[in-house]
């Protein structure tokens, strides 16, 4: 196992010198060709998924989960569609971000530049596969991918087209590796490849990413656990806030972006809360809420203290009626990963306050937080959401997939 990944993340070593220098017209037609392989293999891609959401069923996983592991012909259409996005845009690599003249003659300058190799460690979402090996590429960058034993058949399948329509395209060989050892240990080994690994991004459920911070000794992109919240404000239009409440929450409920409470303010509970829950409910979600709210909507089931902090991705929501923004602003402090949150509200002071006060990568007025999203902020796909605060923050694309190189230009200087 350790020599397989040594080997690996050695020969994508190798390939990171090239590709950091490989033209952007090379990286662009490696994409476009790989998103026409994608097309023309979509048969076989969905014959070997077929197989790890066969397993996946007999191992009790839940539809929420089957849902992340399940690809469909749109959802390869979706990943081919993407990679042409992001071959359409603006390559970071190479950008002059400043200039300046020292009082000596120096020229000095900051321009962006690969990382190198990254490292990837995520579990049943094949289309992570594509999002990053596509990203990684496009900003000069290898990539070592260790995705989680549900879904090897399909990482294995991708990984394989992947390949061999980038080398043939152009892009060095080695530069996309897919680690095929499914054994736990497996991660251990990559979390201390200072050697060959540049940074390690890991996307998946709270265990894997505390796993990864607190035992890595390669630098780590921190991303979202994600216990998002919906405020529904005292002065929120109801028919747009149902609308928010049921698309962030049952649109995909297996995904970081996914709302897991709801917030109402006191003032608009009684008319909100039984119409907006008996919708909830009929679309298939387990509404678990305070007294307040068993209150005006008695079926509820009791929340307790762990289902506010619970990232559920399932069809459970937590409910809590508030007194104030102040409350539920103090709430999404206490319980809130850093992630998505969002006000529905007409007033414009609550939402900008809102905005301003919410300590979270994405804060919305009047909108889901299913938007937090590579895809939906024009980045043609991510990385994964970042939670942290250094170096990237959200959505990770393709600038955030880049770090910075001084370049100094001289006529004999020297210091004294």
């Amino acid at each position: 196992m350790e020599k397989e990944i040594i080997a690996k993340a050695k020969a994508a070593k190798e390939a990171a010198r090239k590709l950091a220098y490989t033209s952007t017209g090379v990286k662009n037609n490696a994409l476009l060709a790989i998103a026409g392989e994608l097309r023309k293999q979509s048969d076989y891609i969905l014959k070997e998924n077929a197989r790890d959401v066969e397993a996946g069923k007999e191992k009790g996983l839940s539809k929420a989960l089957i849902d992340r592991l399940l690809l469909t012909e749109e959802r390869v259409e979706d990943m081919a569609r993407g990679l042409e996005t992001v071959s359409s845009l603006a390559d970071p690599v190479g950008e002059v971000e400043s200039m300046w003249t020292r009082p000596n003659g120096l020229q000095v300058g900051r321009i962006r530049v690969p990382m190198g190799v990254v490292g990837i460690i995520y579990e049943a979402r094949p289309n992570v596969t594509v999002d990053a090996a596509g990203l990684c590429l496009k900003a000069g960058n290898a990539v070592v991918l260790r995705g989680g034993s549900e879904a090897i058949n399909s990482n294995k399948a991708i990984a394989r087209v992947i390949a061999a329509a980038a080398e043939a395209a152009g892009i060095p060989q080695g530069a996309v590796q897919l680690i095929e050892n499914t054994d736990r240990a497996a991660v251990n080994v990559m979390l201390t490849l200072n050697e060959y690994l540049d940074v390690l991004i890991p996307r998946g459920g709270a265990g894997l990413i505390q796993t990864v911070v607190q035992n890595a000794t390669v630098p780590v992109i921190e991303t979202g656990v994600g216990n998002c919240h919906v405020y529904v404000d005292s002065e929120a239009d109801p028919e747009m806030a149902e609308d928010i409440v049921i698309n962030a929450k049952c649109q995909r409920p297996g995904v970081c972006n996914a709302i897991e409470s709801m917030l109402v303010h006191k003032e608009i509970a009684e008319k909100f809360l039984p119409t907006a829950l008996q919708k909830l409910k009929e679309s298939g979600v387990e509404v678990r809420g305070c007294e307040k709210t068993r209150n005006i909507v008695p079926w509820v089931t009791p929340a307790t203290e762990d289902d506010y902090a619970a990232e559920f991705l399932d069809l459970v929501i937590a409910v809590k009626v508030v007194e104030s923004i102040d409350e539920a602003m103090d709430h999404i402090y206490r319980y809130g990963t850093g992630h998505s949150e969002a006000i529905i509200t007409d007033s414009y002071h609550n939402g900008r306050r809102f905005q301003r006060e919410v300590d979270a990568a994405a804060v919305y007025i009047n909108a889901s937080t299913r938007f937090t999203d590579g895809g939906m902020f024009g980045f043609g796909a991510e990385i994964g959401i970042s939670t942290q605060k250094l170096h990237a923050r959200g959505p990770m694309g393709l600038k955030e997939l880049t770090t910075i190189k001084y370049i100094i230009f001289g006529e004999g200087q020297v210091r004294e």
